[in-house]
């Protein structure tokens, strides 16, 4: 039976450098899940590859049929934005292992949705200074900077992935990124050791 492998960090963690040189690994087989979003597609985006880019009413509409496996929702200065993961007929956890991008909050829906047994936290970490620096540097790469939308998702980030919300949620093994190539090797390594059934 399949993985599904959640991939956490606050914003500007570096999770997804990781998240894009894994996919990259043909040999680890990770397929990946596109989530979905109603807030607008950024610089970069590619409609059903980044997200799936929805409006609310579609979103509604997926409830409706009962397709949401979990489902987050932002109050920022643009307007309330969803993100969510729907069973769409992505995931298929007799034939593969999969790769995510989470928080605490949707790791435990998808987790509860699928069986602990199918569903693996990995949890990146970064100083807070640093991660100011390079969601600043970011931001400025944008068309159309939102620097206070920037400031909203990082004091956010505070609550989501409090130590009260990491522990509630099981999440107790950290990877520091400090380096990106020995972050990839240290979280590569504990992908196989999970697959092997190593108590990592």
């Amino acid at each position: 039976m399949g993985i599904i492998f959640c991939l956490m960090g606050k914003s500007a963690s570096g999770k997804d450098f990781i998240y894009k040189n894994l996919r990259g690994r043909e040999d680890l087989h990770l397929k990946h899940i596109v989530p979905y979003t109603t807030r607008p597609i950024r610089s970069g985006e590619v409609d059903g590859l980044t997200y799936f880019f929805r409006t609310d009413a579609e979103a509604e509409q997926l409830e409706r049929m009962g397709r949401v496996i979990e489902m987050r929702t932002y109050h920022t200065i643009h307007g309330d934005w969803k993100y969510f993961t729907a069973d769409d007929g992505q995931i298929d956890l007799l034939r593969q292992d999969y790769l995510m991008i989470g928080t605490p909050e949707a790791y435990v829906k998808i987790r509860d949705y699928f069986g602990a047994e199918h569903v693996c936290p990995i949890y990146v970490w970064v100083d807070d200074g640093d991660r100011l620096e390079r969601a600043l540097r970011r931001e400025r790469k944008q068309e159309q900077p939102k620097y206070a939308e920037m400031c909203r998702r990082f004091l956010a980030d505070e609550q989501d992935f409090s130590a009260e919300n990491l522990d509630a949620a099981g999440i107790t093994r950290m990877f520091e990124n400090r380096d990106k190539e020995q972050i990839l090797r240290d979280v590569e390594q504990y992908i196989c050791q999970v697959r092997e059934g190593q108590k990592p």
